[in-house]
């Protein structure tokens, strides 16, 4: 088990059956439509995304790689990766979607991408 599978275990999520997926998983004909594609890293960002099915909204909200960090500051690092996605998952699922407009939903996902612990990659797209 990774170290990242073993810290969100601790922190009482079911981790029995999770995986990480491909993004090939997601953009199959019958896949399930995609509201939102979010990349949080910055080598990822950089990479050609797929034609996905319903053409999502995509928004970079880049944070530090916890495994850049040497081994004895992983889980402090894996901590703080946490802390940050969960902020912006929060403000997502708080935001008022069905009464925004497009430009508005843009700019509120840009708005997300700049909290705290954001990469000067993620800031600059956001800007």
């Amino acid at each position: 088990m990774t170290n990242q599978w073993r810290l969100l275990g601790e922190l009482g999520y079911d981790i029995v059956g999770l995986r990480s997926k491909d993004w090939t998983a997601f953009s199959a004909a019958d896949s399930i439509p995609i509201d939102f594609a979010v990349t949080v890293c910055d080598a990822a960002q950089g990479e050609n995304c797929p034609a996905w099915p319903g053409h999502p909204l995509s928004v970079h909200w880049g944070i530090a790689d916890p495994v850049a960090v040497p081994e004895p500051e992983q889980r402090a690092a894996m901590l703080d990766a946490y802390r940050q996605l969960s902020a912006r998952v929060t403000s997502l699922v708080n935001l008022r979607v069905e009464t925004m407009d497009l430009a508005s939903l843009k700019a509120a996902l840009a708005g997300i991408a700049r909290l705290e612990g954001a990469t000067p990659l993620a800031l600059h797209r956001a800007a």
